[in-house]
């Protein structure tokens, strides 16, 4: 089977095409005839910086959609030929991948294998950022970090649908900025707050959007100086979620300082963690958030698709910071 590698860190040039031997699923997993697979930033972290990679050379990709191909012992509830998405440990970008059973979905009636493969990674994180973690409740604020990305561009729409009283997004660019206000967003700051580290930029305009007061939830999957900001736009009593470090800068520590005068409290997600500690609740989390897609809640637009062979140039558009929705490779 064909499947994209990478034998040493570095830039999308890295990534190659490999004959590789088809994989067979032991017992609880599952081997699965991709369809399309999902392009993530972690897997440009992945390439890059060896972020959750065991060893090399290592084979990327956290989430596809297609056929089960075949069951290992123990596995029930899922049969050969049935349609799927599946979150992955790695290895996703390849014609055959195998996963867990307890991260392989039935696709939900009425969604084809396309739409299919952009509903494992982003939507349970979107969703689980609002409700599970952040608590969002009717009337709340939301401020959301890279607005017009795959999280952002669900999370904008599940506030909405939550009853969120205004939602705040942060982009890079003004085509993103439209992009955003598309998909739920009431205002979007346009600004590179990693680039200009030392200001107050973003705090200053939350205050001037909310009347002075901040906002109650923010979503952060930067890092750095944007989740020194994003700490510093909430409102009193205000709840702030990382779930990612993009920018690789060194992990703030958050203490008495910044959390007791205003009563704010800071939480954590990572979809990949959950799959490993908890999976039956990450498996209730997908199958609420898989909801949404099938009622039309939310959308997820594909924005650009690229065969399996031309992986490398995905990575180069996500990492231009110019995509915006989510990236999909075609597979079989």
């Amino acid at each position: 089977m064909r499947a994209i590698e990478f034998q040493e860190y570095g830039g999308p040039e890295v990534l190659r095409v490999v004959d590789a031997e088809v994989p067979e699923p032991g017992p609880g997993r599952v081997s699965v005839d991709v369809a399309w697979a999902g392009v993530n930033f972690a897997d440009l972290k992945a390439r890059s910086e060896g972020y959750r990679v065991p060893a090399l050379p290592h084979r990327p990709g956290l989430e596809v959609s297609g056929r089960v191909r075949a069951v290992g012992a123990g596995v029930t509830g899922l049969a050969v030929g049935q349609e799927v998405a599946a979150l992955t440990e790695g290895g996703a970008y390849a014609e055959v991948v195998v996963a867990d059973a307890v991260t392989v979905f039935p696709v939900p009636a009425g969604v084809d294998l396309r739409t299919a493969a952009t509903l494992p990674t982003v939507l349970p994180t979107a969703y689980a950022l609002l409700h599970s973690v952040g608590r969002l409740q009717p009337g709340e604020s939301v401020l959301v970090q890279g607005a017009a990305g795959g999280v952002g561009t669900v999370a904008g729409q599940l506030a909405r649908a939550a009853g969120a009283g205004a939602v705040y997004g942060v982009v890079s660019s003004e085509s993103k900025a439209r992009y955003a206000r598309e998909h739920g967003y009431d205002e979007v700051y346009v600004g590179d707050v990693e680039a200009d580290p030392g200001t107050d930029g973003l705090p200053a305009w939350v205050r001037a959007a909310t009347g002075g007061r901040g906002v109650d939830l923010a979503l952060d999957a930067v890092g750095g100086e944007t989740f020194r900001q994003s700490l510093a736009s909430l409102a009193v009593f205000g709840r702030l979620v990382s779930f990612g470090n993009a920018s690789s800068a060194e992990p703030w520590h958050v203490g008495q300082p910044e959390l007791y005068p205003g009563g704010r409290s800071v939480g954590g997600f990572s979809i990949l963690s959950l799959a490993q500690t908890s999976p039956a609740d990450l498996r209730a989390l997908a199958e609420r958030a898989f909801a949404t897609a099938v009622d039309g809640t939310v959308t997820l637009p594909v924005t650009a698709e690229f065969d399996l062979a031309d992986a490398a140039e995905a990575h180069r558009l996500m990492g231009t910071r110019a995509s915006t929705g989510k990236l999909l490779l075609r597979v079989g």
